[in-house]
């Protein structure tokens, strides 16, 4: 069977942002095609410590798998659930692939220059961890890689480096489909990414200082509500679906979208030529603030036995199938 991959970094409560634009998708996905795809779901622990770790690294990692849980994942047989550093594959491919990988293409990651920019010293990992994230990939031959929009540009060099591997040292790579397949596999009319709510022309990101900026899915329904309620729109006065001049409003009109799966183009036609924004803003407070109380509700149902069980019995599948990936690469390189 075909592979559909993902993970979710654990440095901390993850945004609505995170659980709109990775999180839910995956689950509706997984539960989707999960009769005829193998759908590996990976804690990467070894890219969350290239950054600080909001609290207990452990309790973040059980969280992580928590929340897919409470987002509705439905796991069975070819559902398999792991962290990336109990499965040492990921770490000696990675090496391989940096052998690989040049120095310039590495520089021009976009996400690199962001997460690095006004440090003094940015740390290697920071610089490396798409390698690490073409392995994370590579090794279980995933063919879909249901990402955000910031990460298409790591989705590419997966590709790069495998086609570059392959052709020097045989077909041993799946490479993975270019982005705008991802996007059209994942059933998004739009690449996915949530803005932040009091500066719209960012992504939500949980490192900005403004607590009004961003919605953590352990908010009390009623202070997201109201963090909805006090979201910049613009002076416009008219609802209009455009990301480039009204990007508020296209955010809201976004977030009530991957809320109810509702198409974004049935929800704009609802709403478009709407005058009073308020409207519009109560309905999407009770969107988030149903959402999260059905997540918290959940969440508090889920012990961390059952999700230690999970990974054990992930891990088992894991590494018999990156083991068998990784030996294949070092026979090719000559490394066995």
């Amino acid at each position: 069977m075909k592979t559909i991959l993902t993970g979710i970094r654990a440095n901390s409560v993850l945004t609505l942002g995170n659980y709109l634009g990775a999180l839910l998708p995956m689950v509706r996905l997984s539960n989707k095609h999960s009769k005829d795809f193998n759908v590996n779901i990976f804690v990467p622990d070894l890219h969350s410590i290239i950054s600080e770790i909001d609290g207990d690294l452990q309790k973040n990692i059980i969280r992580t798998l928590k929340n897919y849980l409470a987002a509705g994942l439905v796991v069975n047989e070819n559902v398999h659930i792991y962290r990336q550093s109990f499965v040492p594959a990921h770490s000696e491919l990675c090496w391989i692939l940096n052998c690989v990988a040049s120095m310039g293409e590495m520089g021009r990651m976009t996400q690199y220059k962001e997460k690095s920019e006004g440090k003094a010293s940015a740390n290697v990992g920071i610089f490396d961890y798409p390698v690490l994230m073409a392995a994370d990939i590579l090794l279980y031959s995933a063919e879909y890689v249901p990402l955000g929009e910031d990460q298409f540009q790591h989705i590419e060099l997966t590709r790069n480096l495998a086609e570059r591997f392959n052709n020097k040292f045989g077909e041993v790579f799946t490479v993975p489909v270019e982005t705008a397949k991802q996007v059209e596999f994942m059933g998004v009319e739009k690449p996915i990414r949530v803005r932040d709510l009091v500066n719209p022309e960012k992504k939500m990101s949980k490192s900005t200082a403004s607590e009004n900026s961003k919605i953590m899915l352990d908010d009390a329904p009623e202070k997201a509500a109201k963090k909805i309620m006090s979201a910049t729109t613009d002076s416009f006065g008219e609802v209009k679906f455009d990301f480039d001049t009204r990007p508020g409003i296209s955010n809201l009109l976004f977030i009530k979208s991957l809320l109810t799966d509702t198409p974004l183009s049935e929800v704009v036609a609802e709403w478009e030529g709407e005058t009073r924004y308020g409207e519009l803003k109560k309905s999407v407070a009770d969107d988030v603030s149903n959402a999260l109380s059905s997540f918290q509700a959940k969440m508090a149902e889920i012990s961390d036995e059952d999700v230690l069980e999970l990974f054990k019995k992930g891990e088992i599948y894991a590494n018999d199938v990156a083991g068998q990936k990784l030996l294949d690469v070092q026979k090719a390189v000559g490394l066995r």
